[in-house]
């Protein structure tokens, strides 16, 4: 399973989600909320390694493709023990794909 480090810079400030655009907000975070906390927990924290929006969502594309390739285990521990059924997973994975497609 993929570890996100979080490393703050004295240089560069990084952002939150409440710097995305609602458009991308939407596009992203708002998918994960409708479908599980712990999801929207993953890409939340990814923002805190971001220093803007572009790589925000280029770095949501790449969580994206790591966690289709995470096993059942991977998948479990990323929910806390308590996994949705994968093929649910994939397609909201999916669909935020196709969003960020849109957005680009």
């Amino acid at each position: 399973m993929a570890i996100i480090s979080i490393k703050q810079s004295n240089q560069q400030p990084f952002m939150d989600t409440n710097d995305l655009t609602t458009k991308t907000y939407n596009a992203i975070l708002g998918e994960t909320e409708k479908f599980h906390h712990d999801l929207t927990l993953q890409f939340g924290l990814l923002s805190y390694s971001c220093r803007d929006e572009a790589e925000f969502i280029k770095k949501s594309e790449a969580l994206i493709y790591a966690i289709k390739k995470y096993n059942k285990s991977d998948i479990s521990d990323m929910f806390f023990g308590h996994p949705p059924p994968v093929i649910e997973l994939r397609k909201v994975l999916d669909r935020i794909l196709s969003n960020i497609s849109a957005l680009k």
